[in-house]
């Protein structure tokens, strides 16, 4: 199951296929996407370098949700990432998460993160 999958809740693309990217139809949306303030950015962290497009998008306002299933770094490497974007969170009076074991979710200071599961 790929991440977009494991958010969307969904296994099969509704039309075009191909990509991790699920489209849904939502007619409303594709009008007001140029004029969003914030954008949610999907992100892969491998190695220590990934840090430096996560931290530019943080700075800039935007959310990231980082898949970290792939990080073949050791526990030492892993540590020091999740620092870096602690201190990057903390500058910006952002939040970050670790949702299971696969993703994290940093965001800026204007938005915070729920550890409440709704429908719960």
């Amino acid at each position: 199951m790929g991440l977009m999958d494991s958010l969307l809740g969904s296994r099969e693309p509704r039309r075009g296929g191909g990509g991790e990217y699920v489209e849904l139809d939502a007619e409303d949306v594709e009008g007001s996407v140029g004029e969003t303030a914030t954008t949610v950015h999907i992100a892969s962290i491998d190695s220590q370098r990934d840090v430096i497009d996560i931290k530019n998008a943080i700075y800039d306002g935007d959310v990231v949700v980082a898949d970290i299933t792939r990080a073949t770094t050791t526990d030492e490497t892993m540590e020091r990432i999740v620092g870096d974007l602690q201190e990057i969170t903390s500058e910006v009076g952002g939040d970050i998460v670790q949702k299971a074991d696969d993703q994290l979710i940093i965001t800026p200071g204007s938005v915070a993160i729920s550890r409440t599961k709704l429908g719960h």
